[in-house]
């Protein structure tokens, strides 16, 4: 409609993101002078919850945040009990955590990829569309879901919400009898992973920057996904780490008054968390595989620090993620023997723990405070979307003033702010609901 000399376009719901929102653009000729991303978030009370209860009870609550990625739920879950009881768990517990964690990133990134994002590049309205007309790569994509989920059944006990995790470890672990058959499984999927690092490399790719700080774990030795150091690559290049315990003084939660959802900053700027964050951070950690993939991809050598800060390329790294995870997958069950013993005991005590992991989607960070009788009095969970929120707004308003200088109409900024959207999260702030497009001109 227009009123006043101000031109509103709305747009009452966006594909392929789970759950709803409105993004309001505020244009004066072709400049864009603010965009805010308004995400409605409802009481969902998970830190609430967690008050009161038992110092075990974190993982299977937590895990019901999100559907997609339990297990970084469960995980950080963990991490940060463990560390206020200070109990240090089993190296070949920590083992098997990583590999149940391949497995979600496995299905999640093969989610992401052929489900959610891949449509925006190929011209299709949805997965259904995309399977109509390219059907054998929607069921390359289903088969690499399948070896996922095969990996998060069996130690997991089953697909979504997992119930086998612990504190301290396992309820159950498996025999190696158990987990050869996944061998076969997970070889068909190298394949099919690298047959996804090629297809999505033959995308066209929209020339953009995010002018972020970036922000991901980082571990010696390897690519960080369920423990490591909070680390910053800033847009000067250069990088620092701090503690794990200090997250809360360099991250920052705060209320907006345009979104219920929070809204984070590290150290009073924006940051991106995600695979363009852990590519650049940890890229050195790849195995040599997931390496070649990379150069096959264009991404550049991880080993020279080479760094991708275009958001339309997200898709190209969670291919290589896709690669590595199930390199990694295959390389845990070659030595695995089975542990002594499942879990270790985590007997309460009175204490501050802190618990970070890398979801697919990026850096999440666990807190627990503990009583002397192991009662959580006091819990804080930061995901990935919520601290991504400020650089998602700078990346579309930057996004939309090149397509208005370009002459862009209405409907395909629509479409080009829908797919910006798509590059960093389908998930809108684990598992809220998305989207009502406003774009006033003046």
């Amino acid at each position: 409609m227009t009123h006043r000399g101000s031109r509103v376009l709305r747009v009452g719901s966006l594909s392929r993101v789970e759950g709803e929102g409105a993004l309001r653009l505020r244009v004066r000729g072709d400049r864009v002078e603010e965009a805010r991303l308004r995400i409605y978030e409802p009481p969902r009370f998970f830190e609430a919850f967690l008050r009161g209860r038992a110092h075990t009870e974190p993982p299977d609550i937590t895990a019901r945040v999100c559907g997609i990625c339990p297990v970084a739920y469960q995980m950080s879950a963990c991490a940060a009990i463990e560390d206020a009881c200070g109990v240090t768990v089993d190296r070949a517990v920590r083992e098997l955590r990583r590999l149940l964690y391949c497995g979600e990133w496995i299905e999640s990134q093969a989610l992401h990829i052929y489900l959610l994002h891949a449509p925006d590049f190929l011209g299709c309205d949805s997965a259904v569309d995309l399977a109509r007309h390219h059907r054998a790569h929607v069921e390359r994509g289903l088969r690499l879901k399948q070896t996922g989920n095969a990996l998060l059944e069996l130690l997991g006990g089953r697909a979504v919400h997992p119930v086998n995790v612990r504190v301290g470890g396992f309820h159950r672990v498996p025999d190696p009898i158990e987990l050869r058959p996944l061998t076969g499984q997970l070889r068909r999927a190298a394949d099919d992973a690298w047959q996804t690092v090629r297809w999505v490399a033959g995308f066209e790719f929209p020339d953009a920057q995010v002018d972020t700080d970036l922000f991901a774990l980082a571990a010696p030795d390897t690519y960080a996904v369920e423990s490591g150091v909070p680390t910053v690559l800033r847009r000067d290049g250069t990088t620092t780490a701090f503690p794990l315990h200090t997250f809360t003084d360099h991250v920052r939660e705060e209320h907006l008054p345009h979104s219920t959802a929070l809204h984070s900053r590290l150290d009073g700027r924006r940051h991106l968390t995600g695979p363009l964050a852990r590519f650049a951070i940890s890229g050195r950690g790849l195995s040599p595989t997931a390496v070649q993939a990379a150069l096959e991809a264009g991404l550049g050598d991880p080993r020279e620090d080479a760094v991708c800060r275009n958001p339309f390329r997200s898709i190209l790294v969670r291919a290589v993620e896709i690669v590595y995870a199930v390199d990694e997958a295959l390389r845990i069950i070659d030595g695995y023997e089975r542990p002594a013993r499942a879990f270790v005991e985590v007997p309460p005590r009175a204490g501050t723990g802190h618990g970070a992991t890398e979801a697919p989607r990026g850096l999440l960070y666990h807190r627990y405070t503990l009583d002397p009788e192991g009662t959580v009095t006091d819990a804080l969970l930061v995901p990935p979307t919520a601290q991504n929120q400020g650089a998602i707004e700078e990346d579309l308003r930057r996004l939309a003033e090149t397509a208005l200088g370009e002459g862009c109409l209405d409907d395909e900024l629509t479409h080009l702010c829908e797919r910006a959207i798509r590059n960093h999260d389908p998930c809108i702030s684990c598992a809220t609901h998305f989207l009502d497009l406003t774009v006033d001109r003046t």
